[in-house]
């Protein structure tokens, strides 16, 4: 009996180092892969006719603004005056009837000048996959300039670049390392689930009929 329980424990040991090298290798190939493919300069950026906004509620959970939210609502503004994008795919959850990350951006946006039929909503952007695919298969953008925080872009261009897109990421301004402590400790694990879809080809959640942008 001691022997059977002790190979149980020896079994579980060894499933959580190779977890955890799972997840070192992850976070180390998305970096590496995508560096060349992301900026914090506007002048790095290539020129794209859509850029994809990825979506994050515009306030914490206290209630307080949210950094992260702001920061690329800029971002992306900051791109369309430029001329570096002429539309913005806005991708967000909408699971509840009381949260809209894709309306509160296109509000955002047009507050800061981008005209509303320049924005293009998503409310099926539930996760970075299901953002960066849907941007592919249901609007039809094979290039697109991403805007997130780094973290986030190293992430979502490795997806795009991987699933046949020609993609570069535009960061937007990070919050302190205080503050997005939480944050950076969970995108490991994210980085780790975004490796572990593209082995396994996991799918969006939801797909739909095509929308054209012009």
């Amino acid at each position: 009996m001691n022997k059977i329980i002790k190979n149980i424990i020896k079994f579980f040991l060894l499933l959580m180092v190779a977890g955890i090298i799972f997840v070192a290798w992850a976070n180390y190939s998305i970096k590496k892969d995508s560096a060349p493919f992301f900026s914090n300069n506007i002048a790095d950026v290539p020129e794209s006719k859509t850029g994809l906004l990825l979506g994050t509620g515009k306030l914490l959970n206290n209630g307080t603004p949210n950094a992260y939210f702001y920061n690329r609502i800029k971002a992306a503004a900051d791109l369309y005056k430029s001329g570096k994008i002429q539309y913005i795919i806005v991708s967000g959850d909408n699971s509840t009837k009381d949260y809209n990350e894709p309306e509160d951006m296109q509000l955002a946006l047009m507050q800061q000048g981008v005209h509303h039929d320049k924005i293009i909503l998503d409310h099926a952007g539930f996760r970075t996959l299901d953002s960066v695919i849907r941007a592919k298969d249901i609007f039809g953008q094979t290039k697109l300039v991403i805007i997130s925080q780094k973290f986030h872009n190293e992430r979502a261009v490795f997806l795009a670049r991987k699933n046949g897109m020609d993609a570069f990421g535009y960061n937007a301004e990070d919050v302190n390392k205080y503050a997005g402590l939480k944050t950076n400790l969970r995108e490991y694990l994210a980085k780790a689930k975004a490796y572990w879809d593209l082995l396994f080809g996991v799918e969006p959640k939801f797909g739909g009929e095509k929308i054209v942008i012009p």
